[in-house]
């Protein structure tokens, strides 16, 4: 018997390769039945790099490198919804500091379990050096010197694809011991501190202003079956006594800049910072806020529009 027949309306966003994370984060704000970004550039830049790419239809590379975000909301609460979302994004498009595109908008409805299907079959699992990022409904057989980090399909998503969150994993590879407490600033879906438990931390300690981002690291720390990994509703910067050897945060470079004078009060001796969700454009900003609150800067590196910087304590 077919269930709940067009109980979901489906509604894009069209906007840049660099609005998508943006209007993604806004349209998260409204729902938890799942958001998808279709980015012809990450295809294209994938292609050239040879790497699979985890979720995109051939046809969406016909479309003029236009970025495309999904949300899904209830039938009966859609229409408030929806006027609440566009409101937020016209205020957002007045401050953002680069062009978010046009915002056309469309929406059509479909049915609610056919969106779910639809969804997953879009996703494979995204190898970060050893890390590989799986999505839980895939059976996926572990390789040789892989480390899986399994998220929930229903949660905020963390495909580990983008380039910001690629290039904070690859740095706690590099840089976290079996020794160190983890903190996961911004948490989402958890993939940042999951990984950092599953390369070996001692201690990870994971935090959001976000209900709903909090409730998915909760269902990931359960999916990954990892132990000594603490989620907090909370500002990290409001509590000193919570200290790491390595904190992460993958957040726009404006907070990270608000963040520097701060951030080190939760840092232990010597400890370092990852810090990404910079537009590459902005990366001497960055630093220039690190250095002037007392970090050293370690290293940094740029993907596609991206950059990600790696700084250290006294």
């Amino acid at each position: 018997m077919k269930s709940n027949m067009a109980n979901y309306i489906e509604y894009t966003v069209y906007t840049t390769h660099n609005g998508a994370d943006l209007i993604s984060d806004v349209l998260w704000g409204y729902t938890d039945s799942g958001v998808v970004i279709f980015d012809v550039q990450d295809a294209l830049d994938l292609e050239k790099s040879g790497k699979s790419w985890d979720y995109i239809d051939d046809d969406v590379l016909d479309k003029n490198k236009v970025v495309a975000v999904t949300a899904y909301f209830p039938i009966e609460s859609a229409s408030q919804t929806i006027k609440e979302v566009e409101r937020e994004m016209i205020a957002l498009k007045e401050n953002s500091p680069f062009d978010l595109g046009s915002l056309e908008t469309g929406k059509r409805e479909i049915d609610g379990d056919l969106w779910r299907v639809q969804w997953k079959e879009r996703f494979k699992p995204i190898h970060i050096g050893r890390v590989v990022i799986v999505p839980e409904w895939i059976k996926y057989e572990k390789q040789d010197g892989e480390i899986p980090v399994l998220i929930d399909s229903n949660m905020a998503f963390g495909t580990g694809e983008h380039e910001t969150t690629s290039m904070c994993v690859e740095y706690l590879d590099k840089y976290v011991k079996d020794s160190d407490v983890v903190l996961d600033v911004g948490c989402g879906s958890g993939i940042l501190g999951i990984t950092a438990k599953k390369l070996g931390a001692n201690r990870v300690i994971m935090t959001d202003l976000d209900e709903c981002a909090v409730t998915a690291t909760e269902r990931n720390v359960k999916l990954n079956n990892v132990e000594n990994c603490e989620v907090y509703l909370k500002n990290l910067l409001d509590d000193n006594t919570v200290k790491g050897d390595v904190i992460a945060i993958n957040i726009m470079a404006e907070v990270l800049i608000a963040f520097a004078p701060y951030i080190g009060g939760n840092l232990k001796k010597n400890g370092i910072i990852i810090l990404s969700g910079i537009l590459a454009d902005r990366l001497e900003k960055v630093k220039n806020a690190y250095t002037g609150a007392g970090f050293t800067v370690v290293e940094d590196k740029i993907k596609g529009e991206w950059s990600a910087l790696v700084v250290k304590g006294n």
